[in-house]
This record gives C-alpha cells, sequence and structure tokens, in this order.
C-alpha cells in the first residue's frame, strides 16, 4: 500500500532553547524536522527525530551544546541502552508497521489523523483524538493507519529494562516478514 501514497505531511517545527554567557534563557534552534524513511523500501513509515539524550541518566545536555536532535539512536534509530529519545513517526493512509518490542517505555501521543494499536494477543485499540495516549510497557505492538491521510504521533523513548514473563526476557523484537 506503500506505493500510491498521498503527500507526506510537513516537519514539524523544533524550538531548542539554552543558556547565553549571562545565564539567561535563549533560543538556540528554531528549525524544521524533517521525516525520513524508517525502513528501506517501507514509504509508509517515516520518523524524525525531536532531540536523543544518549550520554547515560540522569543526562548532561543542559550543559552541552551539541544538537541533540542530530544523534543516531541505535541502529533504526529507536532506542539505545542508557538513553532517552523524542521522535515521531508519520504513517500513510492503510500502512501497518511490522510487529515489535523494544526494551524501552514508551510515551505515545496521537498528534494527527487516526492510529490503531495492534497487540500480540490481537487486540485492536482505536485512537480517534489528538492528544490520545498509549504507555508501552515493552510489550510487542504494531501500528495502523485506518484512514485516507497520513498520521503523525509523538514518541519519547526511555531506555528500561527489559519485561520478564514466567522468567523469560522479552527483548529487542522486530517482525520482517508481514
Amino acid at each position: 500500500m506503500s506505493s500510491n501514497l498521498p503527500p507526506v505531511l510537513p516537519g514539524p517545527r523544533r524550538i531548542v532553547t539554552s543558556h547565553d554567557s549571562d545565564g539567561k534563557a535563549v533560543v538556540s534552534v528554531d528549525g524544521t524536522v524533517h521525516s525520513l524513511v524508517m525502513i528501506e523500501g517501507f514509504n509508509g513509515h517515516r520518523t524524525g527525530t525531536f532531540w536523543a539524550s544518549t550520554d547515560g541518566m540522569p543526562t548532561n545536555d543542559n550543559n552541552c551544546s551539541e544538537d541533540g536532535g542530530a544523534r543516531q539512536v541505535g541502529d533504526l534509530g529507536l532506542f539505545a541502552s542508557n538513553a532517552a529519545n523524542f521522535i515521531y513517526s508519520d504513517l500513510g493512509p492503510g500502512v501497518r508497521t511490522p510487529m515489535h518490542r523494544t526494551p524501552s517505555i514508551d510515551y505515545n501521543i496521537l498528534i494527527h489523523g487516526e492510529l490503531i494499536l495492534i497487540t500480540d494477543d490481537g487486540t485492536e485499540t482505536h485512537l480517534k483524538n489528538a492528544g490520545d495516549v498509549v504507555i508501552q510497557k515493552g510489550t510487542n505492538h504494531a501500528w495502523r493507519n485506518p484512514g485516507k491521510e497520513w498520521t503523525r504521533w509523538a514518541t519519547v523513548l526511555v531506555d528500561a529494562k527489559p519485561a520478564v514473563v514466567n522468567g523469560q526476557e522479552l527483548g529487542w523484537f522486530l517482525e520482517m516478514d508481514k
């Protein structure tokens, strides 16, 4: 379904503040965050990075001039050990992501459009209103856009110990066969 998609949504504006030499708050970045195809050949899912803190927790980003939006987090830009990542995802109409799981706590906020959360027990939960929130606690899930336009949601991924069920650790998983 990703071959005949309508034009992607425009990138959101990102404003980053910092301090000047007198300790006064200033705007240090004010620009657009453009999205990129997340998985090569899968044009219906795009992501953009607002900020990534990769130096451990608590982060020292308040004392660093490096732009956290330029940092790479992990192989797919999602999560890394001892890091936090603030991204947005765009999903084309009718597109479904692969089932996946990360060893993280993910705070997802619907911004535009509609989105269906699919869990590996087959449950589908329809998010219809901007501001709807899903908290992923290291669970296997996929997303599907049931609408006729692109959907956008923001996510903060925070490194966490993997979920353990019946003594089995549930770490990273990405379904690539569907």
